[in-house]
């Protein structure tokens, strides 16, 4: 892969796509691994989408999974953009049925509260499991919009959307890795046909994730993963210190036996 043409893409337009992300094999993996998993959560409320299927903790569901989260493309590309250590922010399939609306335009990292424009705090990636169409739903994002201010994406109106935003139609296998200051949006789904996606999310190693891995993934499962997937879910030191245990390193508590210093010599007050 021509890391530095992805590199300069992702600074200009604020995304860019990797054409053979997965390949027939992994595709059918991913379906084989989300079967028992489909028809269990349809979204909330709008932003998840009423006629939307979505698998949350996605990385814990498969080896096939943890493969693509540690993809060594995706990982050359946050190499870039984020500081070592960074973390797995979210990680989930997305299944929009026919009749979904379209999202609301928004970025990946608008819930972290630091003024526009700004480097990324996280970066996102969208790999497509069905071929993406203009009629299925595909990502819709504005190129560039990760360079805007707040004021310019308060000012953004709903009738200025068909002349910026991008349907992104791609086959089965692509994905999209984007810096999660760009303005994009789950498009509408008029066919008669479901849309199945996964994506991944990172974020800087200081930063607070959107799912909780250390409670979302048994210990038993993160002890089998591999030590950069490991560190992925937070088991790992941002120097000098943010991530311990009680003054240790996160890693011993996957040791066999191990028992949390608070339960050691304990006094219990009756």
């Amino acid at each position: 892969m021509d890391v530095e043409a992805h590199i300069q893409q992702l600074h200009r337009d604020g995304y860019t796509v990797i054409e053979d992300f997965c390949d027939a094999a992994t595709l059918a993996a991913i379906r084989r691994g989300l079967a028992p998993h489909m028809s269990q959560h349809r979204g909330r409320n709008d932003f998840e989408g009423f006629e939307t299927e979505r698998v949350y903790t996605l990385v814990a569901r498969g080896k096939v999974f943890e493969r693509v989260t540690e993809d060594p493309r995706v990982l050359a590309l946050l190499d870039r953009f984020l500081q070592p250590g960074y973390l797995l922010s979210a990680s989930q399939a997305i299944c929009i049925y026919p009749g979904e609306s379209a999202q609301a335009v928004h970025a990946d990292d608008g819930f972290y509260r630091q003024k526009r424009p700004r480097p990324p705090i996280s970066m996102s990636v969208i790999a497509a499991v069905d071929d993406f169409t203009t009629e299925n739903g595909c990502t819709e994002l504005i190129p560039g919009s990760h360079l805007w201010s707040d004021a310019e994406v308060a000012a953004l109106k709903p009738a200025d959307l068909p002349g910026l935003l991008k349907p992104m139609v791609m086959p089965a296998g692509a994905a999209i890795v984007f810096q999660a200051t760009l303005l994009h949006r789950g498009g509408a789904n008029r066919s008669q046909a479901p849309r199945l996606a996964f994506t991944n999310q990172y974020c800087e190693p200081w930063g607070r994730t959107q799912e909780n891995f250390f409670l979302g993934v048994p210990q038993e499962l993160v002890k089998s993963m591999s030590p950069r997937l490991q560190r992925l879910l937070g088991y790992d030191i941002w120097p000098p210190f943010m991530g311990h245990v009680t003054a240790s390193h996160p890693l011993k508590t996957l040791e066999a036996g191990y028992v949390p210093p608070v339960l050691v010599d304990r006094v219990v007050e009756e």
